[in-house]
């Protein structure tokens, strides 16, 4: 794992199944909050950031040309390790990067 500086954000990586499986555990959170289901949800890239837990910023597919971003909130594990959806923004494309946003 690359260095990451507690605070900032790390650098854009590929997802893989740890990242789905947080994309999954919130998707009907996401669901709720667009107004919107969701076939495709498969999450590509993302940045985290290490705070009291670790803050993920998720690019996701979400079918089409259509992408959304999510921030999603993991507690340490000694506060339980819950997964809460902190932030969705949509309208997002496949060239647009993941970074930081509240």
């Amino acid at each position: 794992m690359a260095d990451i500086m507690i605070g900032g954000c790390s650098q854009t990586n590929a997802a893989d199944e740890e990242i789905q499986k947080l994309c999954d555990s919130v998707k009907a959170a996401v669901e709720r909050q667009t107004g919107k289901k969701y076939r495709v949800f498969k999450a590509e890239t993302y940045t985290s950031q290490v705070v009291c837990g670790r803050n993920y910023f998720i690019k996701v597919h979400v079918g089409g040309d259509d992408y959304i971003h999510l921030r999603v909130h993991q507690k340490l594990p000694c506060y339980g390790g819950d997964v809460e959806l902190h932030g969705v923004e949509e309208s997002k494309k496949h060239a647009d990067a993941v970074d930081y946003f509240d």
